[in-house]
Formats: structure tokens, sequence, C-alpha cells
């Protein structure tokens, strides 16, 4: 059995660049000053945005933002303190005391973008051409507007708004319980994280044990996800219905700053290289272990004869900023602020969340990143994944707090391609045929866990939103679904068994955020047609004016749709054939390994 960095101190984030702690007398303050500064906006501005002149409109849109900015760095503190420890009874407790004061005071701000709606084209047209301040934020405004043909009452609005809170403790039940999980592998208790990170052991006897035990716990608490799904999904085929958007995708679509053919074009592309990519891949490593079929828990098996060592965190680190320095020196500056200021939280420890992610907090403050670091390659490729979120909240925090955050879609981009940067620095450094194969087969594997298995992920949410219209889903039929989107996906090469029915379960997005999912393969495919364009700025000794570009990209925040953000690459994701060039990338990753 491999050895794990056990004696590497891991680090743990330090949240007091936010708050000291839940009773640190600042987060009263603060929540006191946004009781105030909402009452006095809404008394101040209630029933009179659209007969504000520009520059008042402007003013109005400084101080919206300001609000924002406050309750932002309060709800950020609230949730990475919960995630770092979801059974801890004071942090749950915290966390929900804030959510629900934070939106009982934004409720009082909801008229506000439902009035900026009301504006005319005509009037607003008229206002940027009068007022610089306001030509500012019209990026944002855009956006807003964007859901106007989706938008209801006054009074509507605001219950939806106030009713949140009580529809985010049906994701917090989920979290909650997937923390306080429990598994039993060879007479060891195990978090979600460490029976997970098991289904890549060496070991094809501890595999198949932790699969059958992940599907067992999930059997058993079957009931409870069921529940959870179903009522989530109820709750968003009624909103959906009452606001007229035409698919339960299409919400998100609006929300992500991306046309519904654009975001069709990207699954049936996908769908329709199935074959060519996933099936061709498994059947691949079927030979590579001497059967012809794989079973389920040998899919993120590592390959015979592979290199089995773990990495220390320390050279994971080292090993990322050195590719991100060796593209931009800038990326790698502000990389390394991560790890000198802890602004990361690194270790498995009980009732922490599991999985990654990378949380942008508040422009005047800073991101931060979970881990649930365990030594293997693929967590050196999540760092490097993370951090590329973090990078990017870092440029695109100089946009403010209204337009910081950039649509799913693009935000995914920064990700993948840090990851693409480090993938390409150590294979450039391994000289060694087999490990170079090793790792080759390494990244094609991520890239379909990143591009088919997300998309998969995306059919299995459509179809049961779909079936959820016409009633409640037993578990026997989410697992139905689950199956039939699985073998359409992974192949004849991929053998599942019955159980593996109960493997929807644990994927948080279903929960968190539906029909996100697509973005990670919206990025992967981005990101390969974006790295051959530097590849090629490379080579025709261009590379460093493509690496400012690229910054400049990031920086840009939600202020551009992906038109504009890629037309300086030539690149054009409304074209027919760019889903496909990306695709192409996985593909000639396998003909190498073949």
């Amino acid at each position: 059995m491999a050895k794990k960095p056990a004696k590497e101190k891991l680090p743990r984030w330090d949240l007091s660049h936010l708050y000291t702690s839940p009773k640190d007398h600042a987060v009263a303050r603060d929540l006191a000053q946004i009781d105030k500064e909402t009452a006095g906006f809404a008394k101040q501005y209630q029933g009179k945005v659209g007969k504000l002149s520009a520059e008042a409109l402007a003013e109005a849109l400084r101080q919206y933002e300001q609000m924002q900015e406050r309750s932002g760095k309060l709800g950020s503190f609230a949730q990475l303190l919960y995630a770092s420890d979801m059974s801890n009874p004071a942090h749950t407790q915290f966390y929900q005391n804030i959510m629900e004061a934070l939106t009982t005071y934004s409720s009082r701000l909801v008229f506000f973008t439902l009035e900026l709606n009301r504006i005319s084209d005509e009037m607003l047209a008229k206002h940027y051409k009068s007022s610089a301040r306001l030509r500012h934020y019209r990026p944002w405004l855009e956006a807003v507007r964007s859901f106007k043909p989706y938008q209801l009452s006054d009074a509507l609005e605001r219950y939806i708004h106030e009713q949140s809170v009580t529809q985010a403790s049906w994701v917090r039940l989920f979290d909650e319980s997937i923390a306080r999980l429990s598994f039993k592998v060879k007479g060891k208790k195990l978090s979600s994280a460490e029976v997970f990170d098991l289904m890549s052991h060496r070991d094809g006897k501890t595999r198949k044990a932790a699969a059958r035990e992940i599907a067992r716990v999930f059997a058993a608490e079957a009931p409870t996800y069921t529940l959870i799904t179903n009522t989530l999904a109820k709750s968003k085929q009624i909103e959906d219905s009452t606001r007229g958007f035409a698919s339960p995708i299409s919400s998100r679509n609006v929300a992500n700053q991306v046309e519904d053919e654009v975001v069709e074009a990207l699954l049936t592309t996908v769908q329709a290289n199935y074959a060519k990519l996933s099936h061709r891949y498994y059947r691949w490593k079927a030979r590579q272990f001497g059967v012809k079929k794989l079973n389920y828990w040998d899919r993120n098996a590592p390959l015979p004869k592979g290199d089995d060592k773990t990495i220390p965190y320390k050279k994971a680190v080292e090993l990322v900023l050195a590719s991100y320095r060796e593209f931009s020196p800038e990326m790698a500056e502000i990389g390394t602020r991560f790890f000198k200021e802890n602004w990361v939280d690194v270790p498995v420890s009980p009732g922490k969340a599991p999985g990654a992610f990378a949380h942008p907090t508040v422009p005047s403050a800073h991101p931060y990143l979970l881990l649930n670091y365990q030594g293997k390659i693929r967590d050196v490729m999540t760092l490097a994944h993370e951090l590329g979120h973090g990078v990017h909240q870092v440029l695109s925090a100089r946009q403010g707090a209204l337009m910081c955050d950039t649509p799913l879609t693009l935000a995914e981009t920064a990700s993948v391609f840090g990851e693409m940067l480090t993938f390409q620095s150590l294979l450039a450094q391994m000289k060694d045929k087999k490990k170079r194969r090793l790792l080759i087969a390494s990244k094609v594997e991520d890239m379909l866990n990143t591009v088919v298995r997300q998309v998969a992920f995306c059919m299995f949410e459509r179809k049961l939103h779909d079936a959820r219209r016409k009633g409640e889903l037993s578990t026997a039929e989410l697992g139905a679904l689950w199956l039939e989107v699985q073998r359409e996906s992974l192949g004849p090469a991929i053998k599942l068994a019955p159980e593996y029915q109960h493997y929807w379960m644990y994927i948080p997005h279903f929960i968190h955020t539906p029909f996100y999912v697509y973005a990670y393969a919206f990025g992967d495919c981005l990101v390969n047609s974006l790295y051959g364009v530097y590849q090629r700025e490379k080579k025709a000794g261009r590379g460093v004016a493509f690496a400012e570009k690229y910054i400049t990209m990031l920086s840009a925040g939600g202020t551009l749709r992906h038109k504009e953000l890629l037309a300086p690459f030539g690149l054009d994701a409304t074209r027919p054939d760019f889903w496909q060039e990306g695709l192409n990338v996985i593909s000639g990753y396998i003909d190498a390994l073949e």
C-alpha cells in the first residue's frame, strides 16, 4: 500500500483576514451597518429609480455595490467556517444565522434590480451618453436586464428571495449529511473524501471493497437523498414555470450569459464523440489490465506498472508554481501569495467539505482555496485547477463587487488552463517513455472526467428534471436514469453493477447549482483550443504577448461575454466546429496511447 504524506504538516487557512471568530465584535458591527444601510437605501430610492438622473443612478449603484461588498464579506466568512467543519454545531448555527440575517436585509433591496429593468432601453442609452460613472456599470446592468423577460411582480420576487433561505436548508441538509457519513473498509473508519480516494488505489481488492462500501452506505441513505433531490427539483420546476423559462437548463444559460444554441452544440457534439473518446479509451485501458471489460471500480485505477509514489504537498506547490511562472511570472507571483499568506486549507479532516473549491470572497479581501490533498497526481492537478480559479479571482477583483464574478463557463477556463500548464510542464520534464505514457493516460482520464462525465451528468439532470414534472421520482427511478446515461457515456468496456445505481447521490452540483456541470466541459474544450493558440504563438516568439492577453482576459471579470473575451485569440465558441476542435485534442492523446 502506497504511503501517504502523513508526516507532512498540511496547512489550514487563516480566516482572520475576514474576521477573527464568530464572536469578533466586527461581525456584530458589520451586521448592524448592513441593517442600517439597506433600510436607508430602500427609503431613499424605492419607487424612484426610474426617475433618477444618470449621475444619481450611478451614485445609487455605487452605494448598492458597497452594500454587496460588506454583506459578501460576512457571508463568505460564515460559509468558509462552515465548510472547514460541518460537524461543528457552533459553525453550523453561526452559518445559518448569518444567512438568515443577510437574506432579511437584502430582501429590502430586491426592488432595485426590478426597477432598473423597468427603465426603457432608450432612456438608459441616454444616461450612458451623459455619465461616465454610469457607463462603468453598463456590463452589470446588461447582465441584470437579461433576466427582464423572466421578471415577476415586486411582491412575488421579494417572497422568492426571502424563501430562498429555507431552500438553502435543503442544501445544508445534503452537505451536513455527506460530511457525517462514515465508511468502513478493511476495518478502518473513513470519511467520504478518504473512501473515494481508495477508488484509485493500486490494489484491486481495495478498490472493490471501497466501491461496494460506498454503494452500501448510499443505499442506506437513499431515502434522504431522494427526498432532497425531489424537493429541490420540484421547487425549481415551480419557479422556472412561473418565470417562463423554456426548459430546466435555460435559467443556467441566462446566468452564464451564454446562448442556448451554443450550449446545445457543446452537449450534442460531446455526445456524438462518446465512442471516439471514452468508449475507445476504456477499451484500451481494459486491454492494459488483460480483460475485455473493466469493473466500474477500476475506471480510475492506476495503470499496471505505474508510478505509485505519493507527491508531498510542498513538492506539488513547487510544481504548480513553476509551471505558472514559465507561462507568466505575474500569475506565479499572485499564486505564491496563497501559500505564503495561508489562503489554502489543505488536509482531509473530520466534518470538512469533501472535494475542492475556490471561494472568491470579496474584492476588498482575497480568495480562499479548499483542498483534500492526499498526494496523488490527481491531487496535484486539483491544486493547479483551484489555484487557476484563485488567480483569476484576484485579477478580476479590480472590477469591483458587482462585476468581478465571471460566468461559470468562463470561470472554468482559468482553472482548466492552470491544469494544462502543469500537465505540459510535467510532460516536458519526463524523459522516460513509459512514464510519459502513464502521465498522458492520467491526463486523458482527467479530460474524460471533465468533458464526457460532466456532460453525462448534465444529461442525467435533464432526464431528472423532465421526469420530475410528471411526479415524484423513486430511488429506483433515479437510479435507472443514472445507469442509462452512464452506460451511454462510458461505453461497453465498463461493467456497471446494479449497486452503481446509487452513485448519483454524492454529486454536490446537482443540489447546489443545477446544470453547473456543463461549464466544466465548456472550459476544457475551450482551453484545448486556447492552449493550441498559445503553442503556435510561443513557437512564433509571441508567447509573452499571448500571456499578456490572457491576463487581460482574466482581469475583465464579468465585464465581457465569451465572444468578446475570445476574439483577441481568434476563437469563437459559436462556430459549429469549435467544440469538435477541442475534443480532437483528447482524441489525439488517445491516438498517442494506442
